[in-house]
């Protein structure tokens, strides 16, 4: 069978988790996805917004990641393609009104070929004219659009409500990612391999905001149970977490990201109950890697022979246990001194993308290399996606 193909329809200040979460679970997941904007090309940079709610009566938005597109809108043509995904944001506002977007999402709609829709970008789905009698939901605020286009509409009961329709799969915000990935994934066809793997995510303050949030939601997609601890806090708290991204400058730079809720309590933990270990990147790692219950952790996971994943300046937690001696292993180049001086033998991140698998241990350069960090951590965990 024909590898599975999709289009992402970005545009700037689209959502930065709507549209990142989905291009790289979906490469990891084995499919080919291109992301494509109107007036822009392969190379080109889309600008995300960072939305989350912090108390307010709506939303509260910063600068998110810059995203590189890396197909051309002009050249496309909807037949070489399985399904599209419509990131949410600010984007679907101006993209509604471009006569060339508004075929396209008709084509796809009309054609039965799965469509995914999050957030605000169900205008799109509105200006298309192919809502009439469909049911779909939305970020609230969208209802009225929805409505006067012909929608049923379905109230959602939290941020991660998600509505089927037929070729129409539809939720409020980005919470909703790992249950429409999974409807997505069976929409083309594919089928996950049950899964009923336990595991746990050491995360901190200031944490890379992608590098927590895209494999936990891929995992999430896959069936895991997937537990986010950090120290000294529990269930329901949050961490900050911080947006690095590569601008030019000599090293990486660093923007507030969105507000990660942790989903149990560090305390209650028992890491025996765990199958695997993944440890985010970005400022918190030199912290946590002086927390004598991370280091414990750490040890029983490697000692156990237990899959480990760890990207980007995780890898200072891993160097900080004494584990790494013997072993291969890449990390975020400036965290090289790290590696070395553990004993590890250090693979260059060539290009930035690459990861690597050294027996239980994947390890990451940065949030680029994604799509293989999860496929390879997904391969020691035995879990696969066919088509």
């Amino acid at each position: 069978m024909a590898p599975k193909r999709v289009l992402l329809l970005c545009g700037d200040f689209m959502e930065d988790y709507e549209a990142m979460v989905p291009f790289q679970a979906l490469q990891a997941f084995g499919i080919t996805v291109d992301a494509v904007c109107p007036g822009k090309k392969s190379g080109d940079v889309c600008r995300t917004a960072a939305q989350f709610l912090s108390g307010f009566q709506t939303y509260t938005e910063i600068v998110g990641h810059n995203f590189t597109l890396n197909a051309t809108f002009d050249e496309i043509d909807d037949k070489n393609y399985d399904g599209l995904w419509l990131p949410g944001g600010r984007a679907p506002e101006y993209l509604a009104h471009i006569p060339a977007v508004v075929e396209l999402v008709a084509k796809f709609a009309n054609s039965g070929k799965g469509i995914v829709c999050l957030c605000h970008s169900q205008m799109l789905l509105a200006a298309a004219g192919v809502l009439e009698g469909r049911a779909c939901t939305a970020f609230s605020p969208v209802k009225p659009v929805l409505v006067a286009a012909g929608a049923h509409w379905v109230e959602p009961d939290s941020l991660a409500t998600t509505v089927v329709d037929g070729n129409f799969i539809t939720a409020p915000t980005y919470e909703g990612n790992p249950e429409v990935l999974r409807h997505f994934v069976k929409a083309l066809g594919g089928k996950i391999s049950v899964s009923d793997k336990k595991i746990l995510f050491i995360c901190g303050d200031y944490m890379e905001d992608y590098e927590v949030k895209v494999p936990f939601q891929s995992l999430q997609a896959l069936g895991c149970h997937v537990d986010a601890v950090c120290p000294s806090k529990k269930a329901g708290d949050t961490c900050p977490t911080a947006i690095h991204d590569f601008e030019g400058d000599q090293t990486y730079s660093e923007k507030p990201g969105h507000n990660f809720t942790l989903t149990a309590t560090f305390d209650d933990v028992d890491a025996s109950g765990y199958d695997a270990l993944v440890i985010p990147g970005g400022r918190s790692p030199e912290y946590l890697a002086l927390n004598e219950s991370v280091i414990s952790w750490v040890k029983h996971f490697m000692e156990s022979n237990k899959p480990v994943a760890s990207i980007c300046h995780g890898q200072q937690i891993l160097a900080a246990a004494g584990v790494l001696k013997g072993r291969k292993c890449t990390a975020y180049p400036a965290v090289k001194l790290n590696v070395v001086l553990s004993g590890a033998t250090w693979l260059e991140p060539d290009p930035i993308s690459r990861c690597f698998t050294d027996r239980n241990l994947v390890t990451g350069a940065a949030w680029l290399g994604h799509p293989e960090f999860i496929a390879q951590l997904m391969a020691l965990l035995g879990i696969q996606v066919s088509f």
